[in-house]
């Protein structure tokens, strides 16, 4: 068929004008990929064209001369995700693509690229990714190639809360252009809600390449969707409200530690998970910190904000939509712009009292330390959106079917006279009880994967670090697969805070779980860590890395898991009789070969 100009009747235009008033951003961007799956689901739509040919408006695009390399670093898997729907997006438009993680890239021949797009994330203090790290000191040293000729753009992932914000997207945007490489869409810097944001750039990268040549067009016929066009219902965007079916204090009375097990329904969601993904949780802001904020600045609760084009009481804005329970360095260099206060100046200048600052204080805490005569409107602008908590999964489909399971260390603590809690985990521990729902999404992460053939996995873990391990046996278990697989667990007491304590007996007795080393660190004068168990067993450890087991890490990324790390090349260095930076490169090896996967926050 052919378009009119006005195919839809009275009823219809009445009905879309309601849906697409007040629409935001992100909203609209959903829709538009809405209507591509709806379009493809009716087998295209014929568009008049040159000549009086036709095209499908939902047929991919005919070949293209344009070639596309598209590059990612990543941690926890965003990176890759990204590129892979930026690489389908592509293909879709007839681009011919290839798309590579940075461990595989030959970086020495990006100077015979036409066109490069790179998904970087930034890790920890402004460092790359593990699989980043040597195309970054390539691009930004001295032996970085001349790029003239060479189209590129960069989307870079990172974290607000900490001082060097996307810190190895913009070095790598900026080393690119000083070397001569036309920068064909601007970059783009990502927060943790990235969605909105990097569906642009996609969208505009794509546009401007796809401008650099005009296709012929093709004659109209049908075609599925791109995948990635149309996802499931439910997502970040979208979250399903999963209803609480268990929640169990897991750690004993006498424990200085609160960790709950939260068992949730997805029945009919849709939702699907594998084990070392995360469960994303949308939670309130402690009310009595809210009480307090509001208390202090003796703003009215009822008074009207906008936050993202949408309107709402201060009140609701503080409970609902503003993060107030923790502090980011973004927050602070905002907070000094706006009130110029020379103290915080100093702060925001000395690296280790910063740290200091930033751990443990929240909006209220600012507030009363570097006084300024805030109104409403002002104190909303500088404060970012609170973003869902991210909890690693603890159980597996094909244990549980349509569940989920979270293992949630709640966190409480008490600064300066006043009683602070963590906005998720309290909520969770506090307000949320069995029946009710909680608004959730799956956050997926192929950085943490159990390997396909069921080779050796050696698993470390500190406190709810162990979530995902219980996720990997329930799914071995389920399977029936059998390869030997190690547990080293710790947490302060033996009697109060060993998790999971007679599922791991039980999976020893059925030969699920072949070994597990435990550290309680409090249980004598002298601390014991998980670092100093691997160190104890370093000979088999070693032994069981040489006969190709994949090693995975979940915990703390300040401590612990730094710690096990600098065991970890001890190990390799003391059993494998070599250097230091041959330990180095053996690890770098286990990260490239993805036997070595972390989970760290």
């Amino acid at each position: 068929m052919s378009l009119k100009a006005n195919p839809l009747n009275d009823a219809q235009l009445s009905a879309l004008s309601q849906l697409v008033e007040g629409l935001n951003k992100e909203q609209t961007v959903w829709l538009n990929g809405y209507f591509e799956g709806r379009l493809a689901a009716l087998g295209g739509v014929e568009v008049p064209a040159v000549a009086g040919t036709t095209v499908s408006a939902a047929a991919p695009a005919p070949q293209s001369s344009i070639n596309l390399t598209i590059l990612y670093g990543t941690e926890t898997g965003h990176s890759q995700g990204l590129a892979e729907k930026l690489g389908e997006k592509a293909s879709f438009k007839g681009m011919n693509v290839q798309v590579f993680s940075l461990y595989d890239y030959n970086y020495k021949k990006l100077h015979e690229e036409d066109n490069v797009a790179i998904v970087v994330s930034t890790h920890g203090e402004g460092d790359p990714p593990d699989m980043a790290e040597d195309f970054y000191k390539y691009v930004t040293g001295p032996r970085a190639p001349q790029l003239e000729g060479v189209n590129y753009s960069v989307l870079a992932l990172g974290d607000k809360t900490y001082k060097h914000f996307c810190k190895t997207g913009e070095e790598i945007d900026v080393a690119l252009k000083n070397r001569g490489g036309y920068r064909i869409t601007p970059a783009v810097k990502c927060d943790v809600d990235y969605e909105q944001p990097s569906e642009m750039w996609m969208n505009n990268f794509l546009l401007n390449l796809s401008a650099t040549e005009t296709p012929e067009p093709v004659a109209s016929g049908t075609s599925s969707t791109p995948s990635g066009g149309f996802g499931e219902e439910f997502s970040k965007s979208n979250p399903y409200m999963a209803t609480v079916l268990e929640k169990v204090r897991i750690t004993g009375s006498d424990s200085d530690k609160e960790v709950y097990h939260v068992e949730l329904s997805l029945e009919g969601s849709g939702l699907e998970y594998e084990p070392g993904d995360s469960l994303g949780i949308f939670t309130k802001n402690p009310e009595a910190l809210v009480e307090d904020i509001l208390a202090f600045t003796g703003f009215d609760p009822q008074q009207k904000v906008d936050i993202e084009e949408e309107e709402y009481s201060l009140k609701e804005a503080l409970s609902h939509h503003l993060e107030i329970t923790l502090l980011t360095f973004d927050l602070l260099t905002k907070y000094q712009e706006k009130t110029k206060n020379a103290e915080l100046a100093k702060l925001l200048a000395d690296d280790e009292a910063l740290d200091n600052y930033l751990y443990g204080h929240d909006v209220l805490d600012l507030l009363e330390d570097y006084p300024y005569e805030w109104n409403a409107h002002k104190l909303v602008e500088v404060l970012r959106p609170i973003p869902p908590r991210l909890y690693s999964i603890s159980s597996s489909m094909e244990s549980v079917g349509e569940e989920v399971h979270v293992t949630v260390s709640v966190v409480r603590y008490e600064r300066k006279n006043r009683k602070r809690n963590g906005a998720c985990s309290s909520h969770l521990a506090d307000s949320i009880e069995i029946d009710e729902q909680v608004p959730v999404y799956i956050d997926k992460n192929p950085s943490f994967k159990l390997p396909a053939n069921g080779s050796k996995i050696i698993m470390v873990g500190a406190g709810t670090g162990v979530a995902p391990y219980r996720a990997f046996m329930q799914h071995r278990e389920s399977l029936g697969i059998k390869g030997e697989s190690w547990l080293f667990f710790g947490d302060r007491r033996f009697s109060s805070d060993f998790l999971y304590q007679t599922e791991w007996q039980k999976l020893l007795k059925n030969e699920v779980l072949t070994k597990i080393d435990v550290a309680f660190s409090r249980d004598q004068e002298e601390k014991v860590y998980v670092q100093h168990k691997l160190k104890e067993q370093q000979k088999e450890v070693f032994d069981w890395l040489e006969n190709g087991a994949h090693l995975y890490l979940c915990g703390d990324m300040k401590y612990m898991a730094k710690d096990v790390n600098k065991a970890l090349l001890d190990i390799i260095q003391t059993q494998g009789g070599i250097s230091e930076e041959q330990a180095e490169k053996y690890v770098k090896n286990l990260k490239r070969e993805k036997r070595f996967q972390t989970d760290v926050y």
